[in-house]
């Protein structure tokens, strides 16, 4: 519906131009739709809607008296000029009448003045002209088959090409030739029905447009008639001139062209439409092939031909669609035939060229050079270098290859593949790693200082001891790499001459610092990890990894170390820490062998040097340098005693291991010459001031963290707090130490291993016997001591150590005062007011402190023991850490006094379990964690 209403709007708003007999003249609007540019396929829907308008009985019977029919039934009004001044051509009665047929064949609109489909008979179905019509939707093209030709060379090169030429009939509109427009030249021959616009000027005034007449003569008002049939019209415009001039003294006449008259031109041959064409006087060959719907693909575009009165031509249509030579007379005539004749030999051009296709030979020959093909194809890509594959046939069929050069002649059914004779990079130097951006560039003439001419190439922090040229071997073409002085060369004080296809790596201070990595620490002593991390660069590069994928680098070095364990034995007694695993570096994901040659070329710096690790140098590189790199040495190295560690160079049986101390306190680094595998080790000066902090909390008059010297004891630290407050409890003071804590840890392990080789006694019958025919739960105790030991190994020691804290007592009994140690952590709590009881008692609880009372009395203030519990195991836990017997047994006597801010423990009675071989671990385990339960309490306290 949409196509129908966009094609009936255009028809509609042309006016209706009729003859004198009263019909509709259907020609001169076809040729003004033609003009107008308009698309084949809207022509014929707009032509198939509008006939059955026009051949309806209701236009047929309407009278001058009658009712006027609606605008939309009415036939257009057709112009008598089209845009220019240039009147509609008027064709034959036959002619509109088979150019119309035709076009509605094209659209499939059936027969002229047939009723279109879905239109009812008595009255045509016209779309709203108000109403917007929607474009159509174009039905994608389908894809054209291959011809006979393209099939046979398809079997032959393995990829399919196409004919030449035959596309450019495809894209021309095969609607007619339009009418010329413009100033004709002079030597256009004039016809019969061709039109003549001739203006005079000057004492007469007046406009006439004439016809040259059946006889071939124009008649002009008050002048003979003009012959004008066959002559140019450069003679007819100077012969009017001539005679206005003359006849019409005092006037001026100006001639020019109209409307060109239609010629009939018959095409035949390997065309889609044979038949007459009807075109314009001033149309061309090509024009009257697009008419025909152009040449088929078993048509010759070379040798067409064009018969006529005036003999016999030869078209080749290649130098006008490929630029080929010759001035091919292409304009037709009056009376000509136009034959395209079947193809003529061809040769297939494929590969690097321009325009590979097949391409005909010129006419009758029978064989072509093969430069002129490749002009045609639009010669090789490459200038030179280039490598010409002939596929032919021998005398008996078969296939026949053979390589050839441009002066070779090509015969009917050849192939010509187009390669490059090599097809390697030459003459060019890669840099990468650490530049601005990795670059290809051709090597300069000064090597490698002209390469680098520029410092902006290299990004900020490069490792300037030492570049990589990664060197291809002209004959063997293996590669190794080749180490020089970057900073040197950038300060234009070396230079090295480059090879072809050398690539220039230049690494970064990071890279560098990542070969004292764990990863890399790993990787030295064998082990190597699953998955290795790779960095994500902000710009993807052509040889980055996926993250999570192996760093192919480690996995060289790792193999490497496993197969010569003492290759790497500088490098692997560093004693880095093993702490995080950092992302492999992008130099090592691009050039894997890179890791391990470095650290061949590393010396070890290790001590006091700012950043220690393995830095890569030449050999005979000055101490100085290799320090630089590292940020220099720390302010506490001692540098009468550094060490030097050397390999000697002499590849003898023995590799002895040599030593030697430097003096360097006058800090002459650049006479210590170094070589690669050295070890240099920078010493710390020995120094009052220990390695780490001491931190005071509570009852202190300045708490906070204080770093101590050599010797420090707890005294002077206490002085130099300013003391304890008023409130303080130096008897509750809580002293912990890391390495006392190290040391309970491991005796919780080693009781939970002996409790569980006991409860592996107690399970195979080896300690008790007899057990199962008391009828004891023997089952329920194991798991209750497995699960006790488990307890026992998560439990955390607490570390804490029993120290005198009282300043008094301090400096009355030196000996008691402790040693300070880095790490260790001193708590004093204010002094308490109560008494915890806990255990087999009634209510326990915490307890108001009362002067005198023994564990009994704060037990009875807590409702009692319970009925289970054992008096003669219970114990104190005093503010400072140790535990004492309570003195509740019968045996016992009322015990100690029972200071503030003690722990009463009352156990349960545990005869019912006494046979039990392991119930004296358990006893002890119970009270281990309980100490240290009351320790972690009240540093927690403290702290918050």
């Amino acid at each position: 519906m949409g196509v129908h209403f966009f094609a009936s709007a255009q028809v509609t708003r042309l006016p209706l131009a009729r003859e004198n007999s009263g019909s509709v003249s259907r020609a001169p609007r076809l040729s003004l739709l033609m003009a107008s540019g308009l698309p084949l396929a809207l022509l014929a829907t707009a032509l198939g809607v509008v006939a059955p308008v026009l051949a309806s009985p209701a236009l047929a019977q309407a009278t001058p008296g009658g009712a006027t029919p609606s605008p939309l039934l009415s036939p257009p009004q057709l112009p008598s000029m089209l845009p220019g001044g240039i009147p509609v051509p008027a064709l034959p009665p036959g002619v509109q009448q088979d150019i119309l047929q035709r076009i509605l064949d094209a659209s499939g609109a059936g027969q002229v003045g047939a009723q279109p489909p879905g239109f009812p008979a008595s009255m045509p179905q016209i779309a709203n002209p108000a109403r917007p019509a929607a474009m159509p939707q174009l039905a994608p093209q389908p894809v054209e088959s291959l011809s006979h030709t393209e099939v046979f060379y398809a079997a032959r090169l393995e990829a399919p090409l196409r004919q030449f030429g035959y596309d450019t009939f495809r894209e021309m509109p095969m609607t007619g030739a339009p009418p010329a427009l413009g100033v004709l030249p002079d030597n256009y021959v004039l016809g019969r029905d061709d039109e003549v616009m001739v203006a005079i000027r000057g004492r007469t005034r007046q406009t006439v447009t004439l016809r040259v007449n059946r006889d071939g003569t124009l008649l002009l008002p008050d002048l003979l008639p003009f012959p004008a049939a066959g002559r140019s019209l450069g003679e007819v415009r100077a012969d009017i001139m001539a005679r206005v001039a003359q006849e019409l003294g005092g006037s001026e006449a100006y001639v020019s062209i109209g409307q060109v008259r239609q010629i009939g031109v018959f095409v035949a041959g390997e065309v889609a439409r044979p038949g007459m064409q009807a075109l314009p006087a001033l149309a061309s060959a090509l024009d009257a092939l697009a008419l025909a719907g152009g040449v088929k693909k078993t048509g010759s575009l070379r040798a067409i031909r064009i018969e006529g009165p005036n003999g016999r031509r030869v078209v080749d249509l290649y130098s006008v669609i490929a630029g080929e030579a010759g001035a091919p007379d292409l304009m037709l005539r009056e009376g000509e035939r136009l034959v395209v004749p079947p193809l003529g030999a061809t040769v297939a051009v494929a590969g690097e060229v321009t325009r590979p296709g097949i391409y005909e030979l010129p006419a009758g020959a029978a064989r072509a050079p093969l430069a002129s093909l490749l002009r045609l194809a639009g010669e090789p890509l490459r200038p030179a270098g280039n490598r010409f594959l002939l596929q032919g046939t021998d005398a008996e069929g078969r296939r026949s290859f053979s390589e050839i050069n441009t002066a070779a002649q090509l015969r009917r059914g050849d192939a010509v593949v187009v390669q490059p004779g090599a097809d390697v990079a030459a003459g060019q130097v890669r840099l990468s790693g650490h530049v601005t951006a990795p670059v290809l560039r051709a090597p300069r003439g000064g090597g490698l200082r002209a390469m680098l001419h520029d410092p902006r190439l290299v990004r900020p922090d490069p490792y300037i001891r030492l570049g990589v040229i990664w060197r291809v071997d002209g004959r063997s073409r293996v590669r190794r790499f080749v180490g020089f002085d970057l900073g040197r060369v950038l300060r234009g004080e070396v230079d090295m001459p480059l090879d072809e296809s050398d690539e220039i790596v230049l690494l970064s201070q990071a890279d560098v610092l990542w070969l004292a990595s764990p990863p890399v620490q790993r990787a030295l002593r064998g082990e190597l990890t699953s998955a290795i991390a790779v960095p994500v660069a902000a710009s993807a590069m052509p040889a980055q990894a996926a993250p999570g994928a192996e760093c192919a680098a480690l996995q060289a070095l790792a193999v490497a170390a496993r197969s010569s364990p003492a290759r790497f034995a500088h490098a692997r007694g560093a004693g880095f820490p093993d702490l995080g695993a950092p992302p492999c570096p992008q130099a090592f994901i691009d050039y894997p062998q890179l890791l391990p040659w470095l650290l061949d070329q590393s010396v070890l710096l290790s001590g006091e040097a700012r950043m220690p690790g393995l830095y890569p140098i030449l050999d005979d590189t000055g101490l100085d340098k290799v320090l630089a790199a590292a940020g220099g040495v720390t302010d506490t190295a001692d540098l009468s005693a550094v060490e030097l560690s050397r390999e000697p160079m002499e590849q003898a049986g023995a590799i002895p291991l040599s030593r030697t101390l430097l003096d360097l306190r006058s800090r002459n680094y650049a006479a210590i010459r170094l070589s690669p595998r050295d070890a240099i080790r920078l010493p710390r000066g020995f120094g009052d001031r220990d390695s780490g902090p001491v931190t005071l909390m509570g009852e202190f008059l300045r708490p906070g963290i204080y770093d101590i010297r050599r010797g420090e004891r707890f005294s002077e630290l206490i002085a130099r707090a300013g003391g304890l407050s008023p409130q303080a409890y130096p008897y509750g003071a809580v002293f912990t130490r890391e390495s006392v804590r190290q040391r309970q840890q491991d005796g919780f392990a080693r009781t939970a291993r002996e409790l569980e080789q006991s409860l592996i006694q107690v399970a195979a019958g080896q300690a008790v016997s007899g057990s199962r025919a008391s009828g004891m739960d023997l089952g329920g105790a194991i798991t209750a001591g497995r699960e006790l030991a488990g307890a026992l190994r998560d439990a955390r020691a607490a570390g804490r150590m029993v120290v005198e804290a009282n300043p008094v007592i301090l400096a009355a009994r030196p000996e008691l005062d402790v040693l300070l140690e880095p790490g260790d952590l001193i708590a004093i709590p204010k002094r308490p007011n109560e008494v915890t009881v806990v255990g087999a008692v009634l209510n326990p609880g915490s307890l108001q402190f009362t002067t005198g009372w023994r564990v009994a009395e704060y037990v009875r203030a807590s409702g009692g023991a319970q009925r289970f519990a054992d008096g003669s195991r219970a114990f104190i836990v005093l503010p400072n850490g140790q535990s004492v017997p309570s003195g509740l047994g019968s045996w016992q006597a009322s015990g100690p006094p029972v200071p503030p801010g003690s722990l009463v423990v009352v156990p349960q009675d545990p005869s019912p379990y006494e046979t039990w071989g392991f119930i004296r671990d358990l006893t002890q385990v119970l009270g281990q964690i309980s100490i240290s339960a009351a320790a972690l309490a009240v540093i927690g306290k403290q702290a918050r």
